[in-house]
């Protein structure tokens, strides 16, 4: 199984900017607990992010995996970082987390290869 994640979040970033244009209000309110959760403090931004990054594993939501692997690649997460927390993805998920894991690596693989 084959998905192209960063195309995938380009399609929902589309996407969400017309749910922003509809409710600006509920997504202005999404998007400023977005910021202050990710925002440095006792853990890092990359930190945050491969949890979230575990949690969209785990509950299997592709999107989430799209945005959240871009977010902490561009947060300086590095391979093998994210290995690990797909590894905690799978002991918290069990096995429909392993699928998700491998996908999510495969994103991770597909934003940090060499722009051609």
């Amino acid at each position: 199984m084959s998905k192209d994640y960063p195309q995938l979040a380009q399609e929902l970033g589309a996407a969400i900017r017309e749910v922003r244009k509809g409710i600006p209000d509920t997504m202005k309110g999404f998007g400023d607990l977005a910021k202050a959760a990710t925002a440095e403090g006792a853990l890092s931004t990359r930190h945050k992010e491969l949890m979230a990054t575990a949690i969209g594993i785990a509950i299997r939501c592709d999107g989430c995996i799209a945005f959240h692997v871009k977010a902490a690649v561009r947060a300086g997460a590095t391979r093998e970082e994210m290995l690990e927390t797909i590894g905690m993805a799978v002991y918290m998920g069990g096995g429909p987390s392993s699928v998700y894991g491998s996908l999510a690596l495969q994103a991770y693989d597909q934003f940090t290869a060499p722009k051609e």
